[in-house]
């Protein structure tokens, strides 16, 4: 067993993930690891990996530098998992060489768009409970999907109700510009803050005035009260 495996690391370069297959399609190394019952990534994928097969397992997350050390991965599928959250750093160090990168039927709500800076990529994002907002609308901008699957990108959840279950494509189309909206929202927020700290400024300065008024009208009338030879109104005048 140990020159088998010697041999396999020889002519491979690495050893193949023990719950994965190593092959070759069209003259280049696949790494085949569907339905093995997976959480998390392996570790030790062979570096000369092109094909990558992770689907129909159980992985949850892809954290950053998942797949940093496989520079000629061209291929990625990641389909069929129950994948929920996406470091911004997940697929650095291969974005600029994948051809296809499937992350269709898992239970991705947004995704970083951090994480497809320079992802040259065919996408498949379907079949995931996609929360609708300005987020996902710029990955979408950015991104070059799949046009067999991007009728299957639909909002589970939205700011607004009648956009649930409806493809995003087709409520973009219809004019709804979810980031126009956050903008919106943002701008109504900065001007009712700025409306309160002006308020507070004119409150305080009312105050201000109402009190020296006052403290002068007291004044006033103290010295009124003070006896004198003079006329009161020529003291008062003095004083002041």
């Amino acid at each position: 067993q140990v020159s088998i495996c010697l041999f396999l690391c020889l002519s491979w370069g690495s050893c193949c993930p023990p719950s994965c297959q190593c092959t070759e399609r069209a003259g280049a190394k696949a790494v085949l690891c569907s339905a093995r019952h997976l959480e998390e990534i392996p570790k030790d994928i062979p570096q000369d990996a092109v094909f990558l097969k992770l689907d129909t397992n159980s992985i949850t997350r892809i954290p950053s530098n998942a797949f940093r050390h496989l520079s000629h991965l061209e291929e990625l599928d990641l389909s069929r998992n129950a994948i929920e959250k996406i470091d911004g750093a997940a697929f650095k160090g291969v974005a600029a060489g994948l051809r296809t990168l499937d992350l269709s039927s898992n239970r991705i709500r947004s995704i970083p768009k951090e994480a497809l800076l320079m992802l040259n990529a065919k996408l498949r994002l379907a079949n995931n409970p996609w929360h609708c907002e300005c987020a996902l609308q710029e990955v979408l901008w950015e991104a070059q999907l799949d046009p067999d699957s991007v009728q299957d990108i639909t909002c589970h959840t939205a700011p607004r109700e009648e956009y649930v279950g409806k493809p995003l494509l087709q409520v973009l189309d219809a004019g709804v510009n979810f980031c126009s909206v956050r903008q919106r929202t943002t701008d109504v927020a900065m001007f009712i803050t700025m409306f309160g700290w002006f308020a507070m400024v004119i409150t305080y300065v009312v105050c201000y005035v109402r009190h020296n008024r006052e403290d002068a009208r007291k004044h006033v009338e103290y010295l009124k009260s003070l006896p004198s030879t003079q006329n009161p109104a020529e003291t008062i005048s003095t004083v002041l």
